[in-house]
C-alpha cells in the first residue's frame, strides 16, 4: 500500500464529504472518508485475541508505507460492529481519509496500491463535495414490525415476569419499526439533519449504517481510557417546568438509579484488568438530548503498559448491561428468543482505530440501518422487575424520534 498525507485548504465541510461516504463526528473530532482502500476482517467470537490480530494488521500497513512517512494517527479504520458480539466485523480503511485540525484546517492521508498523487486525492474530494441529490423522496410510511400493544402487552410482560421469577435482573428488549419511501432514502441529508439537531452527539455513517448516539461505550487515547455510560431514561417535554418535573422523577427514580447502577458497577470490573487506575463520578447526571433524557456517568482511568488498544477494550466491554441486560449470558438468550429477529447493528459497537491502538466507539443507539428505500430502526429499553410496560412503550417511542425525524425532514 502507497500513502500521502498533507494539510489541505479547499474551503470544504468534511461533514458534508463523510455523509456522501463514511463519517465519525463528535464535539472534538470529525473524520470523513471517500471511497475504500481495504477491508480487514474481525472474527469477533475471537474476543481479545482476535482484536489483537486486527489491530496488528492495521498497524502493519504503516510499516510497509515507511517510505511515505505517514504516522500511526494518520490511518484510520472505521468500524460498525454487529450487536451480537460472536458475529464477525470488518475495519474499514478508506481510500482518502479527511480529518479535522483544531485550526480548522484539514488533513488529508490518501491510501491505496496504486498511489495517489495530492492532485489526484484533491480531485476525488471535490467531486465527493459536488456530487448532486439524486434522491429526493416525497412519500414515507412508518409501520411497527410488531403492534405496540402486541410489544407491549406481550414481550414487554413477560420479560418482567421472568425478571420477578428470578432468571436475570435486568433485559434490554428492543423495537423495530421501517420507514419506507417512494425513492431512495437520501443517506447525506439524513446525516446531515442528524448533525444539526444533536450537536452533542456522535455522528456516525458506516456502510449506511447511520445515527446520532449519545452514549460512549469507549475512548482510548494513548493511555488514558475513558467511556460514559448511559442508562435510566425520561421522556423530554415541551413545557418547561413540566420537563422539569421529568428530570427530577429521573434522579429521584429508584427503578432508573438501579439500573444504571448495574451498568456503572459492571462495566468498572471490566476495565479494572486494563488499568492501573480507573474511576467514575461519585453521582449520575443528567444528559438532555432533544427527545430524552437520560442518567449518565463519566468513567475515566488509565491503562496499563502495555496499553490495550480501544479494539480490545471494545472487546472486553461489548454489551454492556445498558444494552443487554445482568447476568450478560441470560440476557443475550433471552434477548434472541424473545426478540427472535437479528438487531443487526443496533447498539453495536461503532467508531473508528488508528494504527497506533487510539480511537473512540460509541454504542450504535439512535441509528437507523438503510438499504434503498427502507430504513430499519431499533429501540431498546431496560426493563427490571418493577418496569411498567406502558411506561417501557413510550420511551421506546422517545428514543425512535431522533432517527425518525432525520429522516422524515428529507421527504419533500
Amino acid at each position: 500500500m502507497k500513502a500521502i498525507t498533507a494539510q489541505i485548504d479547499l474551503g470544504i465541510d468534511p461533514t458534508a464529504i463523510g455523509a456522501r461516504g463514511t463519517l465519525w463526528k463528535d464535539t472534538e473530532t470529525t473524520l470523513a472518508g471517500v471511497g475504500e482502500a481495504v477491508r480487514i476482517p474481525i472474527d469477533r467470537a475471537g474476543g481479545g485475541e482476535a482484536a489483537q490480530k486486527a489491530q496488528e494488521h492495521l498497524s502493519s500497513i504503516i510499516s510497509s508505507s515507511k517510505e511515505d512517512q505517514i504516522s500511526g494517527c494518520d490511518l484510520v479504520a472505521f468500524a460498525a460492529f454487529p450487536f451480537d458480539p460472536t458475529l464477525p466485523g470488518e475495519l474499514i480503511i478508506p481510500r482518502i481519509l479527511l480529518r479535522s485540525l483544531p485550526n480548522e484546517e484539514l488533513s488529508m492521508t490518501a491510501i491505496s496500491e496504486e498511489g495517489l498523487s495530492l492532485e489526484e486525492a484533491t480531485e476525488e474530494i471535490i467531486s465527493q463535495a459536488n456530487q448532486p441529490d439524486l434522491s429526493n423522496p416525497t412519500r414515507a410510511d412508518i409501520k411497527s414490525l410488531i403492534p405496540p400493544d402486541v410489544w407491549r402487552d406481550q414481550l414487554a410482560t413477560d420479560v418482567i415476569n421472568r425478571i420477578q421469577d428470578g432468571k436475570l435482573e435486568k433485559m434490554v428488549l428492543a423495537r423495530e419499526i421501517q420507514i419506507t419511501s417512494d425513492t431512495d432514502i437520501n443517506v447525506a441529508q439524513v446525516v446531515h439533519n442528524l448533525a444539526k439537531t444533536n450537536p452533542n452527539a456522535m455522528i456516525f455513517s458506516v456502510d449506511k449504517f447511520i445515527g446520532a448516539s449519545p452514549e460512549l461505550l469507549v475512548s482510548r487515547k494513548d493511555d488514558v481510557v475513558q467511556a460514559n455510560p448511559l442508562a435510566g431514561t425520561a421522556i423530554r417535554l415541551t413545557d418547561e417546568k413540566e420537563d422539569k418535573k421529568s428530570m427530577d422523577f429521573l434522579l429521584e427514580s429508584v427503578k432508573d438509579q438501579y439500573e444504571h447502577q448495574i451498568t456503572i458497577e459492571w462495566l468498572l470490573n471490566e476495565l479494572l484488568p486494563f488499568c492501573s487506575y480507573i474511576d467514575a463520578d461519585p453521582e449520575p447526571r443528567i444528559v438532555s438530548l432533544p427527545n430524552v433524557h437520560h442518567l449518565a456517568t463519566k468513567v475515566h482511568g488509565r491503562l496499563s503498559a502495555p496499553s490495550a488498544s480501544v479494539l480490545e477494550l471494545v472487546s472486553a466491554l461489548h454489551p454492556t448491561p445498558a444494552v443487554a441486560g445482568k447476568p450478560q449470558a441470560e440476557a443475550i438468550n433471552l434477548i434472541t428468543e424473545i426478540e427472535k429477529d437479528s438487531r443487526g447493528k443496533y447498539a453495536g459497537p461503532v467508531g473508528w482505530v488508528d494504527a497506533d491502538g487510539n480511537g473512540a466507539f460509541a454504542v450504535g443507539i439512535r441509528s437507523a440501518q438503510i438499504s434503498g428505500k427502507e430504513a430499519n430502526l431499533f429501540a431498546g429499553v431496560g426493563i427490571v422487575a418493577d418496569s411498567d410496560p406502558q411506561s417501557e412503550l413510550d420511551e421506546t417511542d422517545g428514543k425512535f424520534l431522533t432517527m425518525q425525524q432525520a429522516i422524515m425532514s428529507t421527504i419533500r
